[in-house]
């Protein structure tokens, strides 16, 4: 199962909003018996390479080989994980 990796900094209010609808959208797929990846949080202060790719970008979600900045809107949070986790493995190649 691939992870979930959320992008964040300290003082993001942005980012809690985030953290919280894919805790919420994670929690949905696991109550219907879809796959749900492992959240994974990365402070960009941590890491200055994270820190000048995504400053002005946050809060970030990755997820395989698809990312999404500014990332803020449930819709498109589930629908990454909708694309990404709900094909065959087969079609992923």
């Amino acid at each position: 199962m691939d992870e979930l990796y959320l992008y964040t900094r300290t003082g993001c209010h942005l980012c809690d909003e985030t953290h919280t609808a894919i805790v919420q959208l994670l929690a949905e797929r696991e109550a219907a018996g879809l796959p749900a990846p492992t959240l994974v949080e990365r402070d960009i202060d941590t890491n200055e390479n994270w820190q000048r790719a995504f400053m002005t970008t946050i809060p970030v979600v990755e997820l395989a080989d698809r990312r999404l900045e500014l990332a803020t809107s449930p819709a498109r949070i589930r629908r990454l994980l909708a694309d990404v986790l709900d094909v065959p493995a087969a079609a992923r190649g």
